[in-house]
Order: C-alpha cells, then sequence, then structure tokens
C-alpha cells in the first residue's frame, strides 16, 4: 500500500501519469503485475523462481562484490548497484567508459548521481585539451540520509536541520571519475554542499588543464559533445537556468554554458543534474544496455 502511494504520488516530480494498483502479493503498475517481497538477506529472494535477469540493488548496504554476489546466488543473471561500490566491482558511466564493457561482467556500479555528472564534463575537457587537475563542489540537493530537524547523526553536520542550512559534507564523486577514467586516478577531489532543495543539484568544476584555452573554445566543445559522442547524457543550455528549470531533466549533466570562466589554462565551469531524474534515467540505460 506504501509503495504504490508513493509511486503515485511524488513531493517533488508530482503525479504519475500511469495506473498504480496493488494486492498481497503484486504492486500493479499500468496492468503490470510486479513481485512484491521483503527479505533481509538477498540471497533468500526468490530472484531464480522469477527468472530475473538484472536485479537494481538499491538498499546502500549491499554495494561489496561478497552483498551483491547474494543475489546472483539467488539465481539473477546480473546485478547493477545504485551507488558507488566497494572492492573489485567495475564502475561504468554511460557516454564515458561504457565502451570498455565486454559483456562478461555480472556485477557493476552506476556510480553516483554527481560522478555521472561531473565525469562527461571532465572528458569533454580531456578530450579537448587534457586535464591536469581539479576541484569541483557540489551544490547538492539535501537527501534521506540527513536530519529533518536536528538529531545524531555521525556526521555532526548532517546531523543539523536539513531543510534550515547549507551542510558542508564529503563527496568520492571527483575521485570516482578515476574509476571510469583510469589515467586521472589522484588528480580530481572535492566536497559538497547540501542545500535546502528537494532535487536538482549543481556541479562546480575548476580544473587546471595542460594547455590554455578560452571560453569560446570550452563552450563549443561542449554543444560539439551534446550534438555527438554525448548525446542524450550532456545537453547544452545557454539560458539563464535555475535548479527548478532542471527537475525532471533525463540527462545525466545539463552544461550551463552562460557560467564558463577561463583564466589562462584554468577553467570553471558548471553542470545542472536532477539528482534524481538524471540518475534514474542513467540506471533505466545501464539496465537496458547489459539486460
Amino acid at each position: 500500500k506504501t509503495l504504490a502511494h508513493l509511486l503515485k504520488y511524488d513531493s517533488v516530480q508530482g503525479k504519475f501519469s500511469g495506473t498504480v494498483d496493488y494486492n498481497e502479493e503484486f504492486l500493479i503498475v499500468n496492468g503490470i503485475k510486479i513481485h512484491a517481497t521483503a527479505e533481509r538477506d538477498p540471497a533468500n529472494l526468490p530472484w531464480a523462481a522469477l527468472g530475473v535477469d538484472v536485479v537494481l540493488e538499491s538498499t546502500g548496504f549491499f554495494t561489496s562484490p561478497e552483498g551483491a554476489g547474494k543475489h546472483l546466488e539467488a539465481g539473477a543473471k546480473k546485478v547493477v548497484i545504485s551507488a558507488p561500490a566497494t572492492g573489485d566491482i567495475k564502475t561504468v558511466v554511460l557516454g564515458v567508459n561504457d565502451d570498455t564493457l565486454i559483456g562478461d561482467e555480472t556485477i557493476l556500479s552506476n556510480a553516483s548521481c554527481t560522478t555521472n555528472c561531473l565525469a562527461p564534463m571532465v572528458k569533454v575537457l580531456d578530450d579537448l585539451i587534457g586535464v591536469e587537475s581539479g576541484f569541483m563542489t557540489t551544490i547538492h540537493s539535501y537527501t534521506s540520509d540527513q536530519r529533518l530537524l536536528d538529531a545524531p547523526h555521525r556526521d555532526l553536520r548532517r546531523a543539523r536541520a536539513a531543510a534550515l542550512n547549507i551542510i558542508p559534507t564529503s563527496t568520492g564523486a571527483a575521485k570516482a571519475v578515476g574509476l571510469v577514467l583510469p589515467h586521472l586516478a589522484g588528480k580530481l577531489n572535492g566536497n559538497s554542499l547540501r542545500v535546502p532543495t528537494p532535487t536538482g543539484s549543481a556541479t562546480d568544476f575548476v580544473v587546471t588543464l595542460k594547455g590554455n584555452t578560452t571560453v569560446a573554445d570550452v563552450n563549443a566543445a561542449f554543444k560539439k559533445a551534446s550534438e555527438t559522442n554525448l548525446k542524450g547524457i550532456l545537453e547544452y543550455s545557454e539560458d539563464p537556468l535555475v535548479s527548478s528549470d532542471i527537475v525532471g531533466n533525463p540527462h545525466s549533466c545539463i552544461f550551463d554554458a552562460d557560467t564558463t570562466m577561463v583564466q589562462g589554462n584554468t577553467v570553471k565551469i558548471m553542470g545542472w543534474y536532477d539528482n534524481e531524474a538524471g540518475y534514474s534515467n542513467r540506471v533505466a540505460d545501464l539496465i537496458t544496455r547489459i539486460g
């Protein structure tokens, strides 16, 4: 009942346009029955009996080869983790390193929403001149791993009321780019500012390139990429956007050309992303790709 209600009504994305119903066994969406289960140990889930091809692991608890592997033990053929993974699990960012997929991978990480925004921007600049090093700040909407009101949390900043504060915190999104562009491992870092918006985030990226460039050349490179190799992943915009303008946008990154700055070989750029809708679209794309 709760899952059906939350799918039908969404405070940010709006009301679901199709039909949603339920019974004791199924969530029924547009007439399609989806088997509902409740099991703490993934190894005990009925994936074999249900003929499941790909499991989307979104609990956040089973991100290691051993944890995600329990879905394989239960009979699933493949697993996609909708979070950064730990251990020896391949990380894929569509449009950036999906050309390295060989087809026999059984567990994949789709990285984070922020890495999916940042990595395409890094790739464009790296292809243009070459990236030497860079720092990222994500201005990120608050998430469920924060407190609605001041309350205990292992991160004392996240313990503060999410809707009332700008909250500095850590993120591994920049370092994770080194997993999809290995030659840049150790060259990127960053942090996060959690802000009082429910969705719609931005990545501010300051990068040192291997040569000088101009605002015109940088923006031209992003416009070209949005129309060619990163079409559907990267959107190019010259409009004066604010965060609510990109809610529901399916792209991983909406490049804001009006904010580009250049000083010699130092470049400052910004990309927007709906950390819910944009990332969800990439998860669906990856599942379709490997399924």
